[in-house]
């Protein structure tokens, strides 16, 4: 049995593609696309999941799309109606839900093959069940809680339920126009940051603050007594204009969200080119504080209702890593699941997990600690490539490669490092990585220096040998996706300062031999010559979507001040 699962005509769409509960390949259209976040059809993800599989698209049994237009259907016309939704924005919804109902027309003009050949069963799966399958279904659990939290998704922007073995039921919802990521939106854009999917930018400027404003904040996001909240709908223009999103070209923007109250209340909204002020990091503090207590607000009430001792949590809000560090110390739970996908990529996967699994009620997967389900080039591949573009390079074994890359880093090199399939979800995890010496105080401008040009506030992630975390963090976890933010011990912010943020945590990788191997040796090799067995970990980017193939490895290579670019077993340097 194979399944093609799709995020279509949203942010981040995506594809993946199952057979017989194996998941084959995954991956986001962006990284084909080279526009973030891309929007739309996701064709070229559709093409490559083909390719990986070995098999055409007639040959696909079911075709699962996270979305499913008549959920809360009468809901959304009350709701229309009530507050007299603008034409224009009635008019976008209906248009968008007409391309989600025309996915074999989609397909076959994408493959160029007649409608007549897509022989599979279209099924369409409500957001948030594809975001809790995604997580659930992915994790070791057989029993646990489930948390999905975005901005929304067929009218919904929460869902609490539980899953146990092959089933998932859902418990209660948050519907429009009520929305954690709505309020958190809403705050990134006050704060001058207008890019669609910019909120970790706040996340990373809260340390810089102090969260004064966390009182003044509970008028505009309120806690209910049943474990879920409310916005104050006089801070948004949500509700009558809907959020004005819109993907020409692929990009995808969404207009102002905050309303003129908002500004009335918080002072004036601050533009990109204005200055961060204190006042500006102290709001982005408050606003990160009270989404971490909605959040264990939620999770505290989830846990009372069922008891269970484990946790799954996706969706947008789920990638705020913040926030995911503190959920075992500030709840109840034991065990917290996230997938390396977490955000609306991820309900591609996770549309065709709840079909397979809830409603065909085939047996779970193997817990999933990978994210490896991308693009991949062998070495012979990448020879004739660098051949053909006329590229100096030297190919050497694994043990001559490890003595090479670490004796660059140690020269303070910075190192693009392309190996292995690529990573599925927002975050590289050593296939498609930029590495660098985490000793060096100077680490960060050099990498903002030579490649990234991204704001100093924002801090780069230690990815350690999975059995020394103890050593450095003040909690023990396995963190295979860079998911959770966690202290680091006192004692080793010195050792290690570029990936120490002002506030003294770093966003934590754990790397294991078993899941992948030659990251794990190169950080091996590094630690043999360092006694440090970490390594600072950023995407392999330049203001673009992560590196897909040697080409854009190499493209990013020759435009920046890269010392080194590793692709598998070949070298280039400068």
């Amino acid at each position: 049995m194979y399944i093609l699962g799709l995020n279509a005509y949203h942010g981040d769409s995506s594809a993946s593609i199952m057979h017989n509960g194996d998941v084959i390949a995954a991956s986001e259209e962006e990284r084909f696309r080279r526009i973030k976040h891309w929007a739309g059809f996701p064709s070229e993800a559709v093409k490559f999941c083909l390719k990986e599989a070995g098999v055409s698209i007639s040959e696909i049994d079911y075709i699962t799309i996270s979305r499913d237009p008549s959920a809360n259907i009468h809901k959304k016309l009350i709701h229309a109606a009530k507050n007299l939704v603008s034409a224009k924005t009635l008019i976008d919804r209906l248009a968008n839900t007409k391309k989600v109902a025309n996915v074999k027309e989609e397909l076959s003009q994408a493959l160029g093959v007649p409608v007549i050949e897509i022989k599979a069963e279209i099924k369409n799966i409500e957001h948030h069940r594809s975001h809790m399958a995604s997580a659930f279904f992915a994790s070791p659990f057989d029993e646990a809680a489930i948390l999905s939290i975005d901005g929304f998704g067929d009218f919904t922007s929460t869902m609490i339920g539980v899953g146990r073995g092959n089933k998932i039921e859902v418990l209660d919802s948050v519907i429009y126009p009520h929305s954690a990521g709505v309020f958190y939106t809403a705050f990134t854009q006050y704060l001058g940051f207008d890019k669609y999917g910019d909120e970790y930018k706040v996340m990373g400027l809260a340390p810089y603050g102090m969260p004064t404003m966390v009182e003044k904040l509970r008028d505009v996001l309120k806690f209910k007594d049943n474990g879920l909240f409310e916005l104050n709908i006089k801070y948004f223009r949500h509700v009558k204009e809907g959020v004005q999103m819109s993907w020409e070209g692929g990009e995808p923007n969404i207009g102002p969200i905050f309303s003129d109250y908002l500004v009335d209340m918080f002072g004036p909204a601050r533009q990109k080119t204005d200055e961060l002020t204190q006042y500006h990091k102290d709001l982005a503090a408050s606003v990160q504080r009270i989404t971490e207590e909605l959040i264990f607000h939620i999770l505290n009430h989830l846990q009372k209702r069922t008891g269970l001792k484990n946790i799954c949590i996706a969706g947008g809000v789920a990638q705020n890593s913040v926030v995911n560090g503190k959920v075992l110390a500030n709840t109840s739970f034991e065990s917290l699941y996230i997938p390396s996908a977490g955000h609306d990529a991820g309900t591609a996967l996770g549309s065709s997990l709840y079909l397979y699994n809830h409603v065909l009620g085939q047996p779970r997967l193997q817990p999933i600690y990978h994210a490896s389900t991308g693009s991949r080039f062998c070495n012979d591949e990448i020879e004739a490539y660098l051949i053909e573009q006329n590229i100096s390079y030297t190919r050497y074994s694994d043990e001559e490669l490890y003595e090479r890359v670490t004796n660059r880093l140690l020269d303070a090199g910075v190192v693009g490092w392309f190996q292995g399939r690529a990573e599925f979800g927002p975050r590289a995890l050593g296939h498609r990585s930029i590495i660098a010496d985490p000793r060096r105080s100077d680490a960060k401008d050099l990498l903002n220096a030579k490649i990234k040009r991204r704001e100093s506030f924002r801090p780069f992630a230690p990815s350690i040998m999975k059995e020394y975390v103890s050593e450095y963090f003040e909690i023990t976890d396995n963190v295979p996706f860079m998911e959770k933010v966690f202290p680091i011990r006192k004692e080793k912010h010195a050792e290690i300062p570029a990936v120490t943020h002002v506030d003294g945590t770093g966003r934590l990788q754990t790397v294991d031999a078993e899941n992948n191997p030659r990251y794990y040796n190169l950080i091996k090799a590094f630690n043999a010559k360092t006694n440090v067995p970490i390594l600072l970990n950023t995407s392999f980017n330049e203001n673009e979507p992560i590196v897909n193939t040697p080409k854009e490895a190499l493209d990013c290579f020759l435009r920046t001040k890269m010392d080194m670019l590793v692709l598998e077993n070949i070298v280039i340097e400068r």
